[in-house]
């Protein structure tokens, strides 16, 4: 049934979406004036998949970057990227889709929405943040003689239209954000409603309000039940809290990423691993979370924190929770980014997940 969403709707969705979105997904001020940008052009709405046709085309709405880059893209930006997709296919666009959940992936479309009266679709190519493009893709890069479509506006003015493999148009758009330093629009990745349900993550925009409704009730009077509830919400563990003793944070072709080390009361120690969102969770070397698991770092008054945030000597809590208990897209489960990632962040992690199809 669709759904008119409101400002109230939008903050809750902002403050779950950074709950999932793991250290990535954006940062929670952002994503509230991204909302608030929203309903000052008009008025979104919210549809699930079985209010569209199985036949009705939807494209991946996205905006890409690092999470410490502070040059966002306008209004003007976003509408210019569905403009050129439109331009380029000639497709009918019935619905916009978020690459992910996170403290901006939730809103994203909402924007869209309002400016071009399209719906938001309740099923985002993925139910938590990832750090790749082929991530947020849908596992299209399996189907054979599929070509992506992929196009990213800069505020700069720089427009890329690619179209290619999957992996190719994405690093392509990735550059963009690296070349000007910023944040790009991106619309990218026409499919069919039918291939979407399937593929993405139906129910997680809703799941992101829920969680956020449920924050924002308890923080930021009661960090520790905020944390608390969440975690029961996403069958997981609190543990903390912790003392930030360490951070190593390398910018580099539109990612973040590092270490940090985090002592417990008990000067027992923990790392965490980032490329974006976290990637690992280990205490005195044993492993206790591998992404796509979710880790999820709180402020003392329960407040979602994302890697960048996490300075020497700040007190953290820290909850984890396993896949199992995400939706997770298509993407997530395909096993080409996992090598990448290991390199990037020195860590094992094929060897902790047993799902990934080849």
């Amino acid at each position: 049934m669709e759904q008119i969403l409101d400002r109230v709707m939008a903050e809750a969705a902002v403050y779950g979406g950074a709950i999932l979105g793991g250290g990535g997904g954006g940062p929670i001020a952002a994503g509230l004036e991204f909302a608030n940008s929203a309903f000052d052009t008009g008025i979104p709405r919210l549809v699930s998949c079985d209010d569209l046709a199985p036949n009705d085309m939807v494209v991946t709405v996205s905006a890409v970057g690092s999470p410490a880059t502070k040059v966002t893209p306008l209004p003007t930006h976003f509408r210019r990227a569905v403009e050129l997709m439109q331009e380029y296919g000639h497709w009918t666009i019935a619905g916009f889709v978020s690459s992910e959940n996170g403290a901006i992936g939730t809103i994203n479309g909402w924007l869209q929405s309002a400016l071009l009266s399209i719906p938001v679709v309740d099923c985002p190519c993925d139910g938590r943040a990832h750090p790749t493009g082929t991530m947020g893709s849908l596992g299209l890069g399996t189907v054979v003689d599929y070509t992506s479509v992929q196009v990213a506006v800069a505020r700069n003015g720089l427009e890329v239209l690619a179209s290619g493999p999957i992996e190719m148009a994405s690093n392509l758009t990735r550059r963009a954000a690296h070349e000007t330093s910023s944040v790009v629009a991106v619309v990218r990745n026409p499919v069919t409603v039918s291939y979407i349900q399937k593929h993405g993550a139906p129910g997680a925009i809703r799941q992101a309000i829920h969680l956020g409704q449920k924050l924002l009730s308890l923080a930021p009077r009661d960090g520790w039940n905020a944390v608390s509830a969440i975690a029961e919400e996403l069958k997981g563990t609190v543990h903390g809290p912790f003392l930030i003793d360490n951070v190593v944070l390398i910018s580099e072709g539109g990612y973040d990423h590092g270490a940090i080390r985090l002592l417990a009361n008990d000067q027992s120690s923990l790392e965490l691993t980032f490329w974006n969102e976290y990637m690992t969770l280990e205490q005195e070397g044993k492993r206790l979370a591998t992404f796509p698991d979710l880790i999820t770092t709180f402020g003392m008054d329960g407040i979602p924190l994302t890697s960048t945030d996490l300075v020497q000597g700040r007190q953290v809590y820290i909850l984890a929770t396993s896949h199992r208990h995400l939706q997770l897209g298509s993407g997530v489960r395909a096993v080409e980014d996992y090598p990448k990632i290991e390199k990037v962040i020195q860590k094992s992690m094929l060897s902790y997940l047993d799902f990934l199809v080849e």
